[in-house]
C-alpha cells in the first residue's frame, strides 16, 4: 500500500505524543541507526482518517491499541515539514514527497508501560524506547522536523498541563 502525497507534493501523516502517568513522553529509537530517535508517526493509506491511521500506527510501531490510551488533544491543523534534498527520492509511477504534512496527536497511556511492545508488528520501526522530559525531543530529534516537532509541542502542552493539574 501507498501512502497519500497531497497536490503539494507532502505525505499526508500522523504524529503520536505518548504522555505517561508523570508527563513524560515516549521518546522511540529507529531499527538500525542509534542515533535516530523520534517520536511515532506514520502515513495515511486511501480511505483512513487521521484518527484511524493514528491507532493502526500506534498499534504497529509500539504495540499499543485504542484501549490503552485515551486521545487528550490533537492539533488544530496540519504541519509540515520539508525533506532535506538528500532524502528526496525519485517517483516510481506516482507522485513525488517533498516531506510531511501531519496531525499531531497527544495521547495518555492509560496502561501500564507493559503493554508496550516494540515486537508486535512483523517489521518494527522502532528498536528501544524511553521516558524523556516533555520538551526533550525538540533538542534531539533530526534537524528537520525540530519545527514542526516545536510547533506541535506546543500545542499540544496545554492539555497535558491541564491533565497534570487534576
Amino acid at each position: 500500500m501507498t501512502g497519500i502525497i497531497d497536490d503539494k507534493g507532502y505525505r499526508l501523516n500522523v504524529g503520536i505524543v505518548i504522555a505517561g502517568p508523570d508527563g513524560r513522553v515516549f521518546w522511540g529509537r529507529r531499527v538500525g541507526n542509534r542515533d535516530a530517535w523520534q517520536f511515532p508517526q506514520g502515513g495515511m493509506m486511501p480511505g483512513e482518517s487521521p484518527e484511524e491511521t493514528l491507532f493502526r500506527e500506534l498499534e504497529e510501531e509500539t504495540g499499543l491499541l485504542r484501549e490503552h490510551v485515551r486521545i487528550l488533544a490533537t492539533t488544530e491543523g496540519w504541519l509540515t515539514y520539508r525533506l532535506p534534498r538528500r532524502f528526496l527520492r525519485p517517483p516510481r509511477n506516482r507522485p513525488t514527497c517533498i516531506g510531511q504534512r501531519q496531525k499531531w496527536y497527544l495521547l495518555r497511556l492509560e496502561a501500564g508501560e507493559a503493554a508496550i511492545d516494540l515486537a508486535r508488528s512483523p517489521v518494527p520501526e522502532f528498536q528501544d524506547w524511553r521516558w524523556v522530559n516533555y520538551w526533550y525531543p525538540i533538542r534531539k530529534v533530526v534537524h528537520f522536523k525540530r519545527g514542526v516537532y516545536a510547533r506541535a509541542l506546543r500545542e499540544l502542552a496545554p492539555a497535558l498541563r491541564a491533565l497534570q493539574k487534576h
